[in-house]
């Protein structure tokens, strides 16, 4: 059975940093693609990041390029979200998903569409 947990999520001030892991559960990692994606109320559920775990190709949304690094532990089953320099406007709930299995090819890193299993979320709130 396929799982994704996240956590690490919690209240950092403004300027602060955070990482949110994604244990993964019930398949390898090795030749998957995991997203972040985010969602902060009544905003739509948006992509932030994502990884191919195979060959370590990343993906960022301009809005987080520069300030957020994604990066997997494939021994661990595991993809990080590191986020630095966090603003208010980041408060979220972060989710990861999968697209398993990928091999490779062209695919819509932010397109909620993309992915096949879905983690619980956890929150992220950037405040003082």
């Amino acid at each position: 059975q396929v799982q994704l947990v996240e956590s690490g999520g919690g209240l950092v001030q403004p300027g602060g940093s955070l990482r949110v892991s994604c244990a993964a559960s019930g398949f390898t990692l090795d030749y998957s693609a995991i997203g972040w994606f985010r969602q902060a109320p009544g905003k739509e559920r948006e992509g932030v990041s994502s990884i191919i775990t195979s060959d370590g190709g990343t993906f960022y949304a301009d809005s987080v390029k520069g300030r957020f690094t994604i990066s997997r532990d494939n021994f661990k089953n595991t993809v990080y979200l590191q986020m630095n320099s966090l603003k208010p406007e980041d408060t979220a709930v972060y989710y990861c998903a999968a697209m398993t299995p990928y091999t490779s090819g062209y695919y819509r890193w932010d397109s909620t569409a993309s992915y096949d299993y879905w983690g619980q979320g956890t929150q992220v709130t950037v405040s003082s």
